[in-house]
């Protein structure tokens, strides 16, 4: 039986996993047979939140849309077991170029139409505006997200990439005009990187928006696997992300480290279960290659730190800090 815990995803969204799985591997990294593999076992440990946009699969080789495409394929016959989120807003390319800006009704009523296809399914759990387009105004976007959702295309709206007083204009916005608002938003965050303590999180408790954090384990930086002197693994993130590696990166892995020795824990543990701590997270979404990978990352968030844990944490990274 798995001992995955769930909470609400901000005030009035849908009830997730503590622990979400990240779709940006599926189709770009993971063939088919693999991404099968990575969601059934996120489903054998009480994972009920995967996350992916229309954009995802467009490296490494394969096509934007391939991530939706295989995981609709992959959670077939379990769709009513999952919370399904997708993400629309970045460019699509050509195809896509004549229908305007990316967070105009004509652009999301097309944007929509293609990912419930590649899904294969009737409705999204969570559709999220990936950046805001510079362009649009918010009342918008959020006009034409409220239409889908009254239509049942779409359960709950999101946003991503979207600063704090951004995220507060588009709360007030919604409750002005009785549109649907943002439950959730998604942000960079990881135990190397707390900035979005300084302004995002307080906003996301002022308004009851749900954080998603992606890069929870700062691009594999905070799973163990990288060591001061070697070289990265062949293949992973950061054999060809540049710029994560420097040593005040490492001197606080380390720190971490040790941190984690003390306490009876893993890296890994520290890293999703410091952010898992935090009211106002919702779900720490995690990628994952294999389905090893995604079982460790589930079984991370089992760790529930206590006042006195939190603290000495906060004394290695400062609230606030960005180490990478």
């Amino acid at each position: 039986m798995s001992g995955m815990r769930y909470r609400r995803l901000g005030r009035d969204g849908p009830l997730v996993s503590v622990v979400g799985v990240g779709g940006n591997n599926f189709g770009s990294r993971l063939d088919e047979d693999g991404t099968k593999a990575v969601v059934h076992a996120a489903l054998d440990a009480g994972i009920t939140l995967f996350d992916t946009a229309d954009t995802y699969g467009a490296y490494g080789g394969g096509d934007a849309g391939d991530s939706e495409r295989l995981l609709g394929a992959a959670l077939k016959g379990h769709r009513d077991e999952v919370v399904l989120a997708t993400k629309f807003g970045m460019s699509m390319g050509a195809a896509y170029g004549e229908l305007g800006p990316r967070g105009a009704r004509r652009y999301l009523r097309h944007a929509v139409e293609e990912s419930l296809r590649r899904l294969g399914t009737d409705r999204i759990d969570l559709y999220q505006y990936h950046e805001p387009d510079g362009v649009t105004p918010l009342a918008d976007t959020l006009e034409a997200l409220s239409e889908l959702v009254a239509e049942g295309k779409v359960r709950y709206v999101g946003c991503s990439n979207m600063p704090a007083w951004m995220l507060a204009d588009a709360a007030w916005q919604a409750r002005w005009d009785r549109r649907a608002p943002f439950v959730s938003t998604q942000a960079r965050y990881h135990l190397l990187d707390r900035g979005a303590e300084q302004e995002l999180i307080p906003a996301c408790a002022a308004f009851g928006v749900g954080l998603l954090p992606y890069y929870p384990i700062a691009n594999g930086l905070l799973s163990g696997k990288y060591r001061r002197g070697e070289p990265p693994p062949p293949g992973s993130r950061l054999s060809w992300r540049h710029g994560w590696l420097t040593e005040q990166a490492l001197d606080r892995v380390e720190t971490l480290t040790a941190y984690a020795a003390e306490r009876g824990l893993t890296l890994l543990q520290v890293a999703v279960g410091g952010l898992a701590a935090l009211p106002q997270v919702g779900s720490v979404i995690c990628g994952a290659m294999t389905p090893e990978q995604v079982t460790a990352n589930a079984a991370a968030a089992g760790w529930t730190p206590d006042a006195a844990d939190l603290a000495a944490l906060d004394h290695i990274v400062p609230p606030g800090e960005r180490v990478v």
